[in-house]
C-alpha cells in the first residue's frame, strides 16, 4: 500500500538512492502512464487488522449461503450522525482565473458544521422501526430503555419468532446491562465482525438520507428542522429501496470473501 502511494517523487528519489540512476519525476509519471496507472484520490475504509480480516472472512462464510428469507428475518441497525451542514468535497464553482475570493465563488459554512443530530434507526425487508433522535451521549442504559425496550423488541416480534437482531459492537450495545436485557428478552442477536460497515445495508439507507435533504432548495435553518426532514425522508424512503440493500448481503459477503476479508465497494 504504502508503495501505491509514493508520489514520483518518493519513486525518484528511492531509484536514485538504490541504483544511482537520475531521472526526472515526469519521466516517472509518463512510465506510470504506460502501464494504465493514473493517480486517483484513495477509497477511505476502516482499519483493518490481521483479525479483523481474519474475523470477517470467517463471518462470511458462516453467512454467505444465506436465502433471502433468512436475510428478511434480521433487523438491520445503526446509529448516525447528521450535520446541518454535511462536509462535501465533491462542491465545485465555475470561476475564471483571479475570481477564486468572488461573491458566489465562495462557500459559506458555519463553524462546527452548525451543529448536528444523532438518530437510531432499523431496517428489515418487512419492516422499518420509527427513526429515533438520540439526545445526548449513548449509553448502555440508554440504549436498553429508549431503543431496545420500546423499538427493537416490538419490530423483532413483528418480524416473527426467528426474528434476529443485528447491531454492532459499539460500546453501548455490548454494556452489562445490554447483555443480561437480550438474554432476559430472549433477543436472538447476531455476532458482528468488528469494524464492518460495509457489511450492514443500512450504511447506505444513511447515504439517501443524506442526498434526500441535500436536495432540498435550501439548508435547515436549524437542528429541529433538520430532524424533522430526516424523519421526513426516512419515512419515505420505498420499500423496494430497502429490500434491494438487504437483498445485497450475499454479494456483500462474496466480495470480502473474494477481497480475503479485506474493503468491498460497498
Amino acid at each position: 500500500m504504502q508503495q501505491q502511494m509514493a508520489t514520483a517523487n518518493n519513486i525518484r528519489q528511492r531509484l536514485q538512492a538504490t541504483t544511482n540512476t537520475v531521472v526526472c519525476g515526469q519521466t516517472i509519471r509518463n512510465r506510470l502512464h504506460n502501464f494504465g496507472l493514473r493517480a486517483r484520490r484513495p477509497v477511505r475504509g476502516t482499519t483493518l487488522p490481521a483479525n479483523h480480516r481474519a474475523a470477517r472472512r470467517a463471518w462470511c462464510t458462516q453467512h454467505v449461503r444465506w436465502q433471502r428469507q433468512q436475510w428478511a428475518q434480521v433487523l438491520f441497525t445503526d446509529e448516525y450522525r447528521f450535520c446541518v451542514e454535511p462536509a462535501d468535497g465533491r462542491i465545485r464553482v465555475w470561476r475564471r482565473r483571479g475570481e477564486r475570493f468572488a461573491i458566489g465563488a465562495v462557500l459559506e459554512r458555519q463553524r462546527f458544521g452548525g451543529g448536528s443530530v444523532m438518530v437510531w434507526g432499523g431496517i428489515s425487508t418487512r419492516l422499518r422501526t420509527p427513526l429515533y433522535h438520540v439526545v445526548g451521549n449513548l449509553t448502555g442504559v440508554h440504549y436498553q430503555n429508549e431503543i431496545l425496550q420500546p423499538l427493537v423488541v416490538p419490530a423483532l416480534q413483528a418480524i416473527g419468532p426467528r426474528a434476529i437482531l443485528q447491531d454492532d459492537n459499539a460500546p453501548p450495545h455490548r454494556s452489562a446491562a445490554v447483555n443480561t436485557f437480550i438474554q432476559q428478552a430472549r433477543v436472538n442477536r447476531m455476532l458482528w465482525p468488528a469494524n464492518s460497515p460495509d457489511l450492514n445495508p443500512i450504511e447506505h439507507m444513511w447515504d439517501e438520507l443524506c442526498r434526500r435533504v441535500q436536495e432540498y432548495h435550501t439548508p435547515p435553518v436549524n437542528l429541529g428542522q433538520l430532524l424533522q426532514w430526516l424523519q421526513q425522508e426516512w419515512n419515505g424512503v420505498p420499500k423496494a429501496f430497502i429490500c434491494n440493500l438487504i437483498h445485497s448481503m450475499r454479494q456483500r459477503c462474496v466480495q470480502c470473501l473474494a477481497h480475503n476479508g479485506g474493503h468491498t465497494r460497498y
